[in-house]
């Protein structure tokens, strides 16, 4: 397994699909911010193909970046902070699986049931968003609770074989579910969603 390390200058002039990014610093680090496309913003772009695509291609492997993230000052009510990683990303962004953080649904939040178990989710897009997922599996076994909050740096981690997804939150495994689509090799993304200013540092790809 190769490990590939990725700086934030290089980062900031990677191919972007529905998102703008730049470098900055916050709270004394080098960053990647990552918001929406200012056109975008309607409930119709939950769980899309809105990502920095990172110049490396996985099958298999391990994806860790350090995320911190928090809302926009228009965000919507169903805001909650929605930063994560997507991988397996076909070359046309219309296949991809991802998992996701909200941070406004962490523990140390407060958020009454069923959200506080609703910090972590997977989805596969098109056809697996976190509606469906829910209404399949009542159980919530595609998503899980976490201790995070906004405005704080969390490290996601995401264990990737053929048939499964392991993810970790600052070094406590919080999901691990079997995918929802065939497992296939493609691209890895900075994925950000509705009413969401993100931030993305120390990227790591092993594959």
């Amino acid at each position: 397994m190769v490990t590939q390390e990725f700086s934030t200058d290089s980062l900031a002039t990677a191919p972007r699909n529905r998102v703008t990014a730049r470098s900055v610093v916050i709270q004394g680090r080098q960053a990647l911010r990552v918001v929406l496309e200012p056109r975008l913003g309607s409930a119709e772009m939950i769980d899309k193909p809105t990502f920095v695509i990172v110049p490396v291609t996985l099958a298999n492997g391990v994806i860790e970046v350090d995320i911190l993230s928090r809302l926009v000052p228009d965000a919507p009510p169903i805001a909650r902070g929605f930063a994560g990683i997507a991988c397996r990303i076909n070359p046309e962004a219309s296949a991809f699986e991802a998992v996701y953080l909200r941070p406004l649904n962490g523990r140390p939040m407060n958020p009454p049931p069923p959200r506080d178990q609703r910090a972590v989710q997977y989805f596969a897009y098109p056809d697996w968003d976190f509606q469906r997922l829910r209404d399949c599996h009542p159980d919530g076994s595609y998503e899980a609770g976490a201790d995070i909050r906004p405005d704080t740096w969390m490290h996601l981690k995401l264990a990737i074989s053929h048939h499964q997804v392991t993810a970790s939150v600052d070094g406590r495994i919080v999901l691990t579910v079997q995918n929802k689509v065939p497992a296939t090799q493609g691209a890895v993304g900075l994925w950000v969603d509705i009413g969401t200013e993100a931030f993305f540092s120390n990227l790591r790809v092993s594959a």
